[in-house]
């Protein structure tokens, strides 16, 4: 086994290989244009360059140039539900433009995001997108501001960074527009937790939708599922025992909705034939499963992820310094549940 394939294979290797001098190889290597290199020795260094797998330093690139083509991604545990969509909406726009995602996994853990973020601008990223795995306020370590930072799926306390966050509000709207259209005057409402950016914004879409449609608000249709199936279960129990039951359930998550599911099943009613049931998220593994398939507004995490880079990208290239909040359409998708 030769040298230069037990270890990375320099610019001076390329110029041996070639015959020629290093700074020929390293005018042609970084396209230098505007220097004047013979045609036949830029194909020679080229040549020899592919030959011995030659592959770029990318710190001292990053130094030369004084950016990296990198964007760094803060994230919670990657295996979360719906982080990797996040990772896959910002990857795919990222490489449009050539850049690539240095992602770091954390968990809520203030010294660890400190110490994640400092590694990321020891890699000289361009630009840090923060995405938080559930819509809420967060508060970033000064360090991020040492470069254009977005935030997505969450928002600053402080109102320091532009973020990118689902539109809750009309979500919630549609839902209820939703079984409104399909005749349903009765609906109820197992919300999340009760302070929470998604519980608000879902909360009052569904008011709106209701006192557009003349229908007063009824206090006894409302309840929290606390996010999980088994609250949901619970919630969906008071809600049908009532003497004037619902014909329809709107559940503020598609995990409230599984629960509701049980409940109204062990009761012997069906989806949606003797009530419609919507959720929310379009959790895939519970909306697309559920018999019948649930109908769900669907939290938009790739669209924020492509988003979030739009928005960085243009900070960096100085074509927007802006603060503000951007919110994104959260779509209704149809199954059989309404």
């Amino acid at each position: 086994m030769s040298e230069t394939t037990r270890r990375a294979v320099t610019m001076a290797d390329v110029a041996r290989h070639a015959g020629v001098s290093r700074s020929a190889v390293s005018f042609v290597l970084n396209d230098r244009r505007s220097v004047s290199i013979a045609e036949d020795t830029r194909d020679r260094v080229l040549a020899a360059a592919a030959e011995l797998g030659y592959r770029p330093n990318a710190g001292a690139r990053a130094l030369a140039k004084k950016q990296s083509d990198w964007y760094g991604l803060v994230t919670e545990i990657v295996t979360a539900p719906f982080a990797v969509d996040i990772i896959k909406g910002a990857q795919d726009r990222a490489l449009v433009d050539e850049k690539y995602l240095l992602i770091a996994s954390i968990e809520s853990d203030p010294a660890a995001e400190t110490a994640a973020i400092e590694r990321l601008l020891e890699q000289r990223v361009e630009g840090l997108l923060y995405a938080a795995t559930w819509h809420r306020a967060v508060e970033l370590p000064e360090i991020a501001r040492e470069v254009p930072t977005v935030l997505v799926n969450c928002f600053d306390v402080e109102g320091r960074y532009p973020a990118i966050v689902p539109d809750e509000r009309t979500g919630g709207r549609r839902a209820t527009e939703r079984l409104l259209a399909s005749g349903h005057r009765r609906i109820g409402f197992i919300n999340l937790d009760p302070d929470i950016p998604a519980a608000v914004g879902r909360r009052v879409g569904h008011h709106e939708a209701l006192r557009e449609a003349g229908i007063a608000l009824d206090e006894n249709l409302e309840i929290s599922g606390h996010a999980t199936a088994d609250g949901g279960y619970a919630a969906a129990s008071v809600l049908l025992d009532l003497t004037d039951p619902p014909t329809a359930i709107f559940c503020a998550n598609d995990r409230m909705a599984m629960g509701a599911y049980d409940a109204i099943k062990e009761r012997g009613l069906r989806i949606p034939q003797d009530i419609a049931v919507i959720g929310f998220d379009n959790q895939e593994l519970i909306a697309a499963y559920l018999r019948p398939g649930l109908t769900t507004v669907a939290l938009p995490f790739e669209q924020m992820g492509a988003r979030g880079v739009d928005l960085l990208a243009a900070i960096i290239a100085g074509q927007s310094t802006g603060t503000g909040t951007v919110t994104v359409d959260c779509p209704l998708l149809e199954r059989a549940s309404v």
